[in-house]
């Protein structure tokens, strides 16, 4: 067995069977574990997905959203441990692959198209 299939197996354990499919512009809720001393709780972050890099478990996803005038991005391991839920709350007709124009545009310049489904 070649070092190429045995990392290919080892990864395939670590993935998550649960996550939904995701693409660039879609709306996404995620509950994040966030670890206070000794208690942890899920904090939830919502946000629209930039883009997405897929490599088996190392998936990342980066999600942005405007909290209180501020831009915020976050760059989400979507196999980590630390994710507890995700889910897809709208998806928006898009025609790229990759959505760093957003950060340029603020508010109303900022809205995508909804996907009727």
């Amino acid at each position: 067995m070649s070092y190429q299939e045995l990392l290919g197996k080892l990864q395939a354990k670590e993935c998550k069977p649960s996550i939904p499919v995701i693409g660039p512009g879609d709306l996404l809720r995620v509950g994040v574990l966030i670890q206070e001393g000794n208690k942890s709780r899920i904090q939830p972050f919502q946000g629209t997905v930039l883009g997405i890099h897929s490599n088996q478990a190392s998936t990342t996803v980066t999600l942005r959203r405007l909290a209180q005038v501020v831009n915020v991005e976050r760059v989400l391991l979507l196999h980590s441990a630390k994710i507890a839920t995700i889910q897809v709350l709208r998806r928006y007709k898009i025609r790229r692959s990759k959505l760093y124009y957003l950060r340029s545009f603020h508010s109303k310049k900022n809205r995508l198209k909804q996907k009727l489904s």
